[in-house]
């Protein structure tokens, strides 16, 4: 009986994969393999798949993060100019001079404060949202990849926490230096008391403020060390002139003779455009051994108050000497025969 031959069954030939190549590489017919054989870079050819499957959701997401912060900063600047252009900007006027309809009768050094104020905090406002924005839309990425975000956020929380203990003062200054732009305690060109330090404001930044003193020394005050702000040129300011007189001087009189002169300085071309209202004569304000003082003041233009009140004070010794009005005497000295 013959047994019928039978016929070997051929071994299928597998494709040669190159060495370092993933799996999906023997396919010639797929992307994964275009991809290897264009790149020889194991990882891309792997990824390509899942990275054209979710480039649609990617493209998405990265175009919608761009509109957004678009959006946002169009939004921003919105709310922030004007102060250029004579208006109060949107975000201020919540605040003590919201009820100015107009910045153009201001002084321009106060159009000019208005103005930084609105920048620094748009600036801030568009970083901030830029860094929101494209970090959501980075997360969102990732997770489109299959990434695995629990430890990357856990890890990003225990560094913000180091961070935060680490760098407190840094944020303490920074949100100091926010409220006091928002508030405006203080602007450039200003004269304040900060307590250590007391001078010219020259800059206002988010962290530092930085004064120059009448010696003209320059300090670098840190926004979150300032406990109290005295400012000597917001809204308008008094000059108050102090006059010494001696006790036989008739204080009525004297103090006619004095508003007269002052009033009459105040109404020069060099200190009318300083003062906001007339003098105001307030009488005596002590008496002692020497002699007896009378109050004068002056309300000002902020930050004028000092050259009002030397140019109102050499008036007011002039006139008194004119007038023969006796001066003051020292504790224990004879009294003078009459004049100043």
């Amino acid at each position: 009986m013959d047994v019928p031959s039978q016929t070997p069954t051929p071994t299928p030939v597998l494709p040669s994969v190159p060495v370092g190549a993933p799996a999906c590489a023997s396919d010639s017919g797929s992307l994964c393999a275009r991809v290897f054989q264009y790149t020889h870079a194991g990882w891309l050819s792997k990824s390509s798949d899942a990275i054209v499957s979710h480039a649609a959701t990617v493209a998405v997401i990265v175009v919608v993060a761009v509109l957004l912060r678009l959006a946002v900063h169009r939004a921003i600047r919105r709310l922030t100019v004007g102060a250029s252009s004579g208006r109060v900007p949107r975000i201020l006027r919540p605040l003590r001079d919201r009820a100015a309809a107009s910045l153009r009768e201001a002084a321009p050094q106060i159009v000019e404060r208005r103005t930084q104020r609105a920048q620094t905090i748009g600036s801030v406002l568009r970083s901030f949202t830029t860094l929101l924005v494209y970090g959501v839309a980075f997360v969102l990425v990732l997770g489109e990849f299959g990434v695995n975000l629990a430890p990357i956020i856990a890890s990003a929380g225990v560094v913000g926490v180091a961070i935060g203990f680490g760098a407190q003062n840094l944020v303490r200054d920074f949100l100091s230096g926010i409220f006091m732009m928002l508030e405006d305690q203080y602007g450039v060109g200003d004269v304040v008391d900060l307590g250590e330090a007391s001078g010219t404001v020259e800059a206002v930044g988010l962290r530092v403020t930085t004064l120059r003193d009448i010696a003209g020394t320059v300090w670098y005050v840190r926004n979150g060390e300032v406990l109290r702000v005295g400012n000597s040129s917001q809204g308008w300011s008094v000059a108050v002139v102090d006059i010494p007189v001696g006790h036989s001087a008739d204080v009525e009189e004297t103090s006619e003779l004095a508003l007269r002169a002052a009033t009459e300085e105040c109404a020069e071309a060099k200190v009318a455009a300083k003062v906001l209202a007339p003098p105001d004569m307030l009488g005596v304000q002590s008496v002692t051994a020497e002699g007896i003082l009378l109050r004068l003041t002056v309300r000002t233009r902020p930050g004028e108050q000092w050259a009002v009140q030397r140019a109102v004070a050499g008036a007011v010794k002039s006139a008194l000497d004119e007038a023969g009005v006796p001066a003051p005497t020292p504790f224990g000295a004879p009294a003078p025969s009459g004049g100043r």
